[in-house]
């Protein structure tokens, strides 16, 4: 992201004076406060020298607050550039993996009229001593642990003032060893280590203003005793912090609604009372009619705001707006799979991991709005804070505001071991948990990441969250077990395996199924744009390992980075240089992803109930797990992800061939017109394939429309083949493949026997047809080989029946294959009467080697609420013929609309009616002319769509006003074809 970018985002959010008690940032985006740092092993002197007004800082380095000490270093010039090549690799750890001092110089606001001053401090990472005027104010220990310092007797009020703040850098190991702090800082399969492990004053700094009776923590908690009512309940507590008794008034005023709730309270010198409201003796606080609080796609995120006030005497000490949603999070296993209910609604989950929001800590502020906009607009429902790894609050709020449930955990990755300091620890529990409470958005807390926490942690997480939420949220101990289905997997797989039973994750319980998976995902190539902004050009062409720096490699393993080449390869032929690699490469990333959520959504309530890509966002320029890359171009994945997760959705089931409704919605519809067309490559439909139904769907369910007639005729491959086994107790292993229904094969009895099968060549080989004997398999795979020696799974079961298990699977190519099994279902031999190993799908007849399937799903009114496209190839892999389409000429015509500081490009896309095929793939983008740079971010509605001849595409470009630099745009739209 540009310096510029983020510096603009900066300001909106932390410059200024708060709406609510005077407040002022100490910020160094304000030209009026100044921040410098330095290693405490250059600095000689002590802190009553540093906090001397003008003490010399001119060989010290400008500080970014809130930011970290190595971001400094690089915003000064200091470093090259650490997204480029592999420059973060070269730095010289040893420069920053050390404390540092911070040192800044303040004036007090001339309006601060109340007896109070405190300094505030909202984190740092990961341990700080704080002074001022050369006194000791205290110790910031954990990234979460607030400071509120009452400076009133140390403050001058007219001069200036010195704060200086030693920071410390997190122990080693990181996990788990210096949590809590930023575990991936250590660096992880998706982004480098960041020297400092970004050590810093990390989060917000503040002068604020009161009297002598503050409030801590306000607390607001909705109960649904139906959804035509709420009961609210509010805790907080009030502090006096003067030499003497006095009587405090305590008034809440809730809007919309105006309801106001008061209660007065007698404090004693020095001290803190709890207050409470609820229903019983304030029946204000039961609400008719709420205005619920509601995940994407299932109501609106409709929020409250809560202002609170204190007064002494009549006068006002101190006010705070606490913003809340009313909501009731309900949750069960039936099943052994997890469910989540909101307002007595059940959600399915929708959603994406989220690691770092950016890997040196530079995402701030209202840069908060546009990630978290880009995951509501791909219609998610979730987002899973990793490790903790998002601690500012301006996520939360995005989050509330687009209604995005948060998967929140702590900062614990399934290591056996323990934080240096388990105090330090629990406290910034109980600290995370007050300070994010209020946020509807709040759904799960998490304790480990792939893992239990290690006592005591995980009863002290449980005991925190019964205590400091009151048990509203559910305690998942275990990202990835305990009713849910594993982690991963992490690379590209065709969209079939997604329907396949089952797209296994790593571990889980059950260990296999659709169920709730927290972690799934796939590689992610960026456009070339992107790819050439981080890459060197010598670089570019072959892949090399300076990819690898970028996570294409080893480094990401689990993204299967060689298997995501062969499948460009393979499905589209092979790339003549990087800028065809990265266009091919988008077809990838949208097909992969798009089945992804489709195979899930197609098993909605059978066992499926939720799942979380792995990842949505992108916190370095990489090519894995991201849906919008580092520089916010939307990728394929993007558009898969968008297209999938739309609220109501009509899918095809590449597997049955079945066309299906999915509705995640709170809404029942009626009277909908379900149609398919299959066309051709020249763009014409083919009459033959084309379907029409009316049908009902109801709310959070998926249904079926009717199946595709596409040919689902396979070939018996194994027919008169040699065959071989294990061993024999009856007839004879090729009794199993002469076709005959009166022979078979029997071993001896004894798991782990097998028998497999020589085809005589390799070839497509799509699944197999076992006729079991009365002996059969409870537990068994299918694998597949080149050369009888190295098996490869591509399918395994425990769950055999007996009677005939016929299987299909992705298709492989394969000239041997076998049937090994693990567990004995009957008391005597694997028997078998017919072993079948079938070919592919046969091509459909009238279908040009790759066809186009449109699926469109009109209202009673003949409105178009889903459409869906996919390329489908009578070779079930093979896409090339996408690359004799012929080129296609678009007709563009666009305008550009200003609005509020926004600006809309609206462009119509036309394919002639005389068109000699489609457009597809079509890609826009926009850029501005005065540098020729892409207008970015831009919320987009479609991209990566496909024309027909006589069809046109309506594309809306939204962005700021201010990205297009005082100049002009242009559009430029290449279909796949051109």
């Amino acid at each position: 992201m540009s310096k510029r970018l983020v510096g603009l985002l900066l300001l909106a959010s932390a410059f200024g004076l708060s709406a609510q008690t005077k407040q002022v940032y100490l910020h160094s985006d304000d030209p009026a406060v100044v921040w410098k740092l330095k290693p405490q092993a250059e600095v000689k002197a002590d802190a009553d020298a540093l906090c001397t007004p003008g003490y010399n800082t001119s060989a010290w380095v400008d500080a970014v607050v809130p930011g970290t000490a190595f971001t400094a270093y690089v915003n000064a010039g200091l470093e090259k550039d650490p997204n480029f090549g592999d420059n973060i690799h070269q730095v010289d750890r040893a420069k920053y993996d050390r404390s540092f001092w911070y040192r800044t110089e303040f004036k007090v606001p001339a309006d601060f009229n109340k007896e109070l001053i405190w300094l505030n401090f909202n984190g740092v990472n990961r341990k700080a001593e704080v002074y001022l005027n050369g006194h000791q104010l205290g110790t910031l220990d954990g990234f979460m642990h607030r400071g509120r310092f009452n400076v009133t007797e140390i403050v001058k009020r007219k001069g200036k003032n010195v704060v200086a703040v030693l920071v410390h850098m997190p122990q080693t190991p990181l996990a788990n060893c210096g949590s809590p702090t930023y575990l991936s800082s250590g660096g992880w399969d998706w982004m480098p280590y960041v020297p400092g492990l970004n050590m810093g004053i990390t989060d917000k700094v503040y002068l604020s203003n009161t009297g002598k009776v503050t409030m801590i923590d306000p607390w607001i908690r909705s109960d649904l005793p139906s959804r035509a009512r709420a009961d609210l309940s509010v805790r907080l507590e009030v502090k006096n912090s003067g030499d003497n008794t006095v009587k405090a008034f305590v008034t809440g005023t809730i809007k919309p609604g105006d309801v106001t709730f008061s209660k007065e309270v007698e404090l004693g010198a020095n001290t803190t009372s709890i207050v409470s409201f609820d229903k019983r003796y304030y029946p204000q606080l039961m609400i008719d009619s709420p205005k619920l609080w509601w995940p994407n796609g299932y109501g609106e995120p409709n929020l409250y705001t809560c202002t609170f006030e204190v007064k002494v005497d009549g006068k006002v000490s101190e006010t705070k707006d606490v913003t809340f949603g009313i909501k009731k999070y309900t949750y069960d296993k039936e099943g052994n799979t997890f469910h989540v209910y909101i307002n007595n609604v059940p959600v399915f989950v929708k959603g994406a991991n989220w690691g770092m929001s950016e890997y040196m800590l530079r995402c701030r502020g209202a840069e908060y709005d546009t990630k978290v906009r880009f995951h509501k607009e791909m219609n998610f429902n979730m987002i899973r804070n990793w490790l903790g790894s998002v601690t500012d609050d301006e996520f939360y709020e995005a989050c509330d505001k687009y209604g995005i449930m948060v998967w929140d955990d702590f900062w614990i990755n399934s290591n056996p071991n323990l934080p240096y300091d388990l105090n330090v620890f629990n406290n910034n529990m109980m600290e995370k948990i007050k300070r994010v409470r209020n946020h509807p958005s709040i759904a799960v807390w998490c304790g480990d990441n792939e893992s239990n926490p290690q006592p005591p942690l995980e009863g002290w997480m449980a005991e925190n969250i019964k205590t400091f939420d009151g048990g509203d949220r559910y305690f998942q101990a275990n990202s990835h077990a305990n009713g849910l289905t594993g982690s991963g997997p992490w690379g590209a797989f065709e969209p079939r395996f997604y329907f396949t039973k089952y797209p296994d994750g790593l571990e889980g319980d059950p260990a296999r199924g659709w169920g709730f998976r927290t972690e799934i995902g796939t590689a992610v190539m960026t456009t070339f744009e992107s790819f050439r902004k981080f890459m060197p050009e010598e670089h570019w062409w072959p892949r090399d390992e300076m990819w690898d720096k970028h996570y294409f490699g080893p480094n990401a393993f689990n993204a299967a980075p060689d298997r995501y080449d062969a499948s460009i390869t393979r499905n589209f032929g092979k790339p003549a240089g990087i800028e065809d690699y990265c266009r091919k490469a988008q077809l990838i990333n949208l097909e992969s992803n798009k089945a992804m959520y489709e195979g899930w959504l197609d098993r909605m309530w059978e066992d499926a109930s939720g799942i979380m890509t792995w990842m949505g966002q992108s916190a370095y320029p990489s090519m894995v797990w991201q849906t919008y890359d580092y520089y916010y171009d939307l990728t394929g994945a993007y558009w898969g992800c968008k297209s999938a997760c739309e609220p109501v959705h009509i899918l095809w089931n590449p597997v049955t061939d079945g066309v299906k409704i999915a509705n995640t919605t709170a809404r029942d519809l009626e009277g909908l017109t379900a149609e398919v067309k299959v066309f051709n490559l020249d763009g014409k439909p083919v009459a033959a394939y084309t379907k029409l139904a009316k049908v009902n769907s109801p709310s959070n369910s998926t249904i079926q429309c009717f199946t595709i007639d596409f040919n689902k005729e396979r070939k018996n491959l194994s027919l008169g083949k040699p065959t071989y086994a294990s061993s024999t107790s009856y007839g004879q292993p090729s009794d199993a493949t002469d076709g005959k229904k009166d022979t078979r094969w029997a071993a001896s009895k004894a798991d782990n026997e097998w028998i497999y099968v020589d085809l005589g060549s390799v070839q497509p080989v799509g699944g197999v047809r076992l006729d079991w004997e009365a002996s059969f398999g409870k537990a068994y795979k299918i694998q597949v080989s080149d050369d009888a020696k190295n098996w490869k799974e591509v399918y395994k079961t425990d769950e055999g029946r007996g009677g005939v298990d016929e299987i299909t699977f992705p298709e492989v190519e394969a000239r041997y294959v076998r049937m090994f099994g693990i567990e004995l279902g009957w008391w005597f031999g694997y028997s078998l009467w017919s072993f079948d190993v079938l070919s592919g799908t046969q091509p459909s007849e009238g279908l040009s080697d790759v066809h186009f399937i449109r699926l469109t799903l009109k209202d009673q009114s003949g409105k178009v609420i889903s459409e869906n496209n996919y390329w489908r190839g009578n070779d079930r892999m093979d896409f090339t013929a996408l690359n004799t389409m012929p080129k296609a000429n678009l007709k563009v015509t666009s305008r550009l609309v200003k609005s509020n500081g926004k600006a809309e490009v609206q462009a119509m896309i036309t394919n002639p009616a005389s068109a000699k095929g489609a457009a597809f793939a079509v890609h826009v983008q926009a850029y501005r002319t005065s540098d020729g740079e892409r207008i970015l971010p831009a919320l987009m509605n479609d991209n990566y769509f496909t024309l027909m001849p006589g069809e046109k595409k309506h594309v809306n470009i939204t962005f700021d006003e201010e990205l297009l630099d005082g100049g002009s745009y242009k559009l430029e739209v290449t279909p796949y074809n051109n």
